[in-house]
């Protein structure tokens, strides 16, 4: 054995002693792992390639501690092929092009090919990822690309086609206390059990923050610091240990959670819509997000049900510009809760789609020569304001003439709810129909807010949170 090859043995053999706890727990053999068992049972698609050594490209998508880096090296130890290794924190093209044409040489001599493991592969620019493809297609290189980040976002199209994306799950809460039990027998000390499922309970899936959390129990319980000195890691313990742990929040949660939060408050649960904004704000989130899609709720899912709620959205998004946080904090809960406990409306969200849908699918009607502008000469000469009738002239504040081109005159947009102030509108309709004066503001009311909605038209595609 050469030189350099007995330093890195004896390198890797210190560090596996001396490295953390999570380095130390990894395991060598798919039966080992804990968890995905989706990817990994017997049978499973992943665990039959990896064993049958057919893997082709395929890209892991998963959050923090879910065993992305654990799973390529355990693949590459049953597998035949070589095994190279790059971070895309650090690694350029020139890294990536070194460790294609020595997969070159290899398999032109010695008939062995190669796995290249890429972690965090969206952190790879697009000229970096190109590099990648023609070894990929070729089959040169087998590429385990890693990722946190949702890879439909973050991996180029033709890298991402040529891959098999497997996603890996959070582990749960009974697959972290079998890993933290394996770590305590394996440093031959003892726990308590209610010790250990609060960091399983609390690591989020994450098995790397769960056993990080542990080492520091574990230092805890020997005594140093200010730790029971026990040896026993008790629950104190894993109290005093998880303190120290930080959130996780990537982009592709980051679009979970605002969903959530959205969802929560359309859905007129204010519990729910105050713990999504305090764990965006926990992670970091910018508050000007948050208030920009409160804004848009208030219009979206309250509407003239609640007229107020934009009115208290927008209020807020101000004091996020005029207080910033952690102040604004207040002022975005409070619209939380308001609009959470407003009655709910998206009758005039429907009503703009639906007029929308009119322009874009409709031929473009004239303008109603009555509606016409009639304020230079020879307006009048042209029909211009001929039959328009001033609403204010009328007793009743409006006056029944029409508004719209002929293509659309007899298509309603708004038809109010029942909910909140809209059932208010709906009685002033009712009113104007039998001859009294509508609701102020109203237009074209005879008949407009009685009828039924028409289908709202798609909005496939589009972001309506």
């Amino acid at each position: 054995m050469a030189d350099d090859d007995l330093f890195t043995a004896g390198l890797r053999a210190r560090l596996q002693a001396r490295g953390p706890l999570a380095d130390r727990m990894r395991p060598h053999t798919l039966d080992d792992l804990v968890g995905q068992r989706h990817l990994l049972a017997p049978g499973a698609a992943l665990r039959s390639l990896v064993e049958a050594d057919r893997l082709s490209s395929v890209i892991l998508w998963g959050p923090p501690g879910t065993g992305k880096t654990t799973l390529a090296r355990v693949i590459a130890t049953a597998s035949a092929k070589a095994f190279a290794s790059l971070s895309a924190v650090s690694a350029g093209v020139k890294d990536v092009r070194e460790v294609i044409e020595a997969a070159r040489r290899r398999l032109a001599e010695h008939d062995q090919g190669t796995i290249l493991f890429l972690d965090e592969v969206h952190r790879f620019n697009k000229a970096q990822q190109d590099a990648l493809l023609p070894a990929v297609e070729e089959g040169l290189v087998t590429l385990i690309g890693a990722t946190t980040e949702n890879p439909y976002f973050e991996v180029n199209a033709p890298l991402l086609s040529r891959s098999t994306l497997f996603r890996l799950e959070p582990l749960t809460v009974a697959d972290l206390e079998i890993l933290l039990g394996r770590a305590v027998e394996r440093e031959r000390r003892a726990a308590a059990p209610e010790a250990l499922t609060l960091i399983a309970d609390r690591a989020g899936g994450d098995a790397r923050a769960a056993l990080t959390a542990l080492e520091v129990a574990l230092a805890l319980a020997e005594g140093t610091g200010t730790g029971t000195g026990t040896g026993t890691v008790t629950l104190e313990d894993a109290e005093r240990a998880l303190s120290t742990r930080a959130m996780r929040y990537g982009r592709d949660e980051h679009y979970d959670v605002i969903s959530a939060f959205i969802k929560s408050i359309r859905g007129s649960d204010p519990d729910g819509g105050l713990y999504w904004l305090a764990r965006m704000l926990a992670a970091g989130e910018d508050a000007r997000f948050i208030a920009r899609r409160l804004v848009v709720l208030a219009s979206e899912d309250v509407g003239m049900a609640d007229p107020m709620a934009l009115v208290v959205a927008d209020a807020a998004a101000r004091a996020v510009e005029f207080v910033g946080l952690p102040e604004a904090s207040l002022n975005l809960a409070q619209a939380v809760i308001h609009l959470a406990t407003a009655p709910k409306s998206n009758r005039t969200a429907v009503a703009l789609w639906q007029a929308q849908a009119d322009v874009r699918d409709l031929p473009l009607g004239e303008v109603p020569n009555h509606l016409r502008d009639s304020h230079y000469p020879g307006a009048a000469g042209l029909g211009h304001g001929v039959g328009y009738v001033y609403p204010h002239d009328d007793p009743r504040g409006w006056v029944p003439q029409q508004y719209r081109p002929d293509t659309v005159t007899g298509h309603r947009y708004f038809t109010p709810s029942p909910h909140g102030a809209e059932a208010a509108l709906a009685e002033a309709a009712l009113a104007a129909a039998q001859g009294a004066a509508p609701v102020t503001g109203a237009t074209d009311p005879v008949g407009t807010l009685l009828e039924p909605p028409r289908t709202a038209p798609s909005r496939k595609g589009e972001h309506r949170e």
